[in-house]
């Protein structure tokens, strides 16, 4: 069993660690606890966060550098996931399109469990596509992620049948959809601290109320997606009889709202202090499920990334460095390239953690010219106000793969390096300094994650099994070093990793 609570950083986990009282404080107090553990890498987003967890490696090597990137000879967006060949079993488009496993480039614990015992099944639950796919692999049973207005939908490869792809959750959705319309989840003030928290803030020239939002809010974006998450795992257990075989069964299980509220309305708010003890509840009932699981279980908790509060509130509560960056030395060097090389159109263009060198159509430049614009650029680039490191993807890709055993001491250049892919990431790859971030709409997103920085690289790593001593390591562990573990414990051959096999329980 494998959970990622996505936007999890060890500081929010070391923050409530003294306040829950259910799973998570069972997670805590009985499991083998590293609230030291890293996503090794620098592009800190959740689908290559994600793709570390039960592959072993990371992301230069998963092909994941981030939530999407530019197609150079197309010019258009693509989603790290993106399936065109699939179609969507509920029949309907969403805003990535038709998805699939198909640009992972590395196998996971689901596959190598497949391979070696095919008896076993392998599924994944998750608000959020990416948290699904990554986590079940190749070739699952069934990858499930939540849907407005339908409940769960997974994707249809070509041959197969959108009905029969579905059969296995159709009576959690039409349950799930009976609840939304006579009792739908609700924000509720469950501990008095969390009322507290409540203030106003000003946010790029817009007022953000920080208090819980009405009773019939957003569901996406709100404790009760969690909820309906793990109610789903549990209809996957009862239904599926997972862990009650005679061979070993893989369930993963993605909790997307922590993620969704911290870009929302921050970290350090009421919204987040309500989520907090309800997940911490949510995660009570869950475990309590799996006690009576005869074949018994194994649960690793970890996250995709972390995250940190917006910068108005942080810069009040005693760090005047973070504040949202002005976009205009950017246009300054814009202009400056287009004179020195005669162009009619700014060819430094936004692409995930980094520039593209495009045309207006976003397709890449020819070369000679993209290269000389790049080696124009750095300089420039590298004197703006706030960037701290600025490299050409093509050169950073000629550096070996760093060892990552000591995750903490990793330079920046090593930890942009984990994540950089050809191709798929950005012409040029920039990082901002700590705590500086750009854009921020009330409504939209005002907070978030992405940078190389402790506060979105370091992570929770739980292993918890009924009965077992509970333990804490002190020297930090890695995302990377989950899918071999379980391998062990599993029994079953991993595929050549990054990450190694953590000796868990005497």
């Amino acid at each position: 069993m494998t959970i990622v609570v996505d936007q999890f950083s060890a500081n929010l986990f070391n923050q409530y660690r003294s306040r829950w009282t259910g799973g998570l404080r069972r997670l805590s107090d009985e499991g083998l606890v590293s609230s030291n553990g890293y996503q090794t890498h620098g592009l800190t987003e959740t689908c290559p966060g994600h793709s570390t967890v039960l592959t072993g490696v990371h992301p230069a090597q998963t092909g994941i550098p981030s939530n999407d990137w530019i197609d150079p000879t197309t010019g258009e967006e693509v989603y790290c996931l993106a399936a065109p060949g699939n179609t969507l079993a509920h029949g309907r488009n969403s805003d990535n399109g038709p998805v699939g496993p198909d640009n992972i480039r590395a196998s996971s614990l689901g596959d190598w469990l497949k391979d070696q015992r095919p008896g076993s099944r392998v599924f994944a639950v998750s608000g959020k596509d990416r948290g699904a796919i990554n986590l079940a692999g190749h070739r699952p049973d069934g990858a499930y992620w939540f849907t407005d207005d339908f409940g769960l939908t997974t994707y249809v490869e070509p041959g197969q049948s959108a009905p029969a792809r579905l059969a296995a959750v159709d009576a959690f959705n039409a349950e799930f959809r009976r609840r939304q319309a006579t009792t739908p989840h609700a924000w509720t003030y469950s501990q008095p601290q969390c009322r507290a928290l409540e203030a106003r803030w000003e946010i790029n020239g817009k007022t953000l109320h920080s208090k819980l939002p009405p009773a019939k809010d957003d569901f996406d974006s709100s404790p009760g997606l969690d909820e309906e998450t793990l109610e789903a795992a549990i209809y996957l257990i009862d239904t599926q009889n997972l862990g009650q075989g005679q061979t070993t069964d893989l369930l993963g299980v993605s909790l997307s709202a922590t993620d969704r509220i911290g870009h929302a309305y921050g970290t350090q708010g009421p919204e987040m202090c309500e989520q907090m003890h309800r997940l911490d509840q949510a995660l009570g009932q869950f475990l309590s499920r799996l006690d009576t699981i005869s074949g018994g279980a194994v649960v690793v908790l970890t996250a995709d990334h972390g995250g940190s509060d917006f910068v108005e509130r942080l810069a009040q509560r005693g760090s005047p460095h973070a504040h949202r960056i002005d976009s205009a030395p950017l246009a300054a060097v814009n202009a400056s390239l287009r004179q020195r090389f005669g162009l009619d159109a700014s060819p430094l263009q936004s692409g995930s953690s980094g520039l593209i060198v495009a045309d207006k159509a976003h397709k890449t430049l020819p070369e000679p010219l993209r290269s000389q614009i790049i080696e124009a650029a750095l300089p420039m680039l590298q004197t703006l106000p706030d960037i701290v490191f600025v490299e050409a993807r093509d050169r950073l890709l000629t550096d070996p793969l760093p060892d990552s055993e000591q995750p903490e001491i990793l330079t920046l250049r090593e930890r942009m390096r984990l994540s950089a892919v050809d191709e798929r990431s950005p012409d040029i790859i920039m990082v901002r300094a700590a705590n500086v971030t750009g854009g921020g709409r009330v409504g939209g997103n005002i907070a978030g994650h992405g940078t190389p920085w402790d506060y979105d690289r370091r992570v929770p790593i739980l292993f918890w099994k009924p009965g077992a001593s509970a333990q804490e390591r002190f020297l930090p562990i890695r995302t990377v070093d989950i899918a071999p573990t379980l391998a062990k414990v599993i029994g079953i051959k991993a595929s050549p990793v990054s990450g190694r096999a953590l000796p868990l329980w005497n």
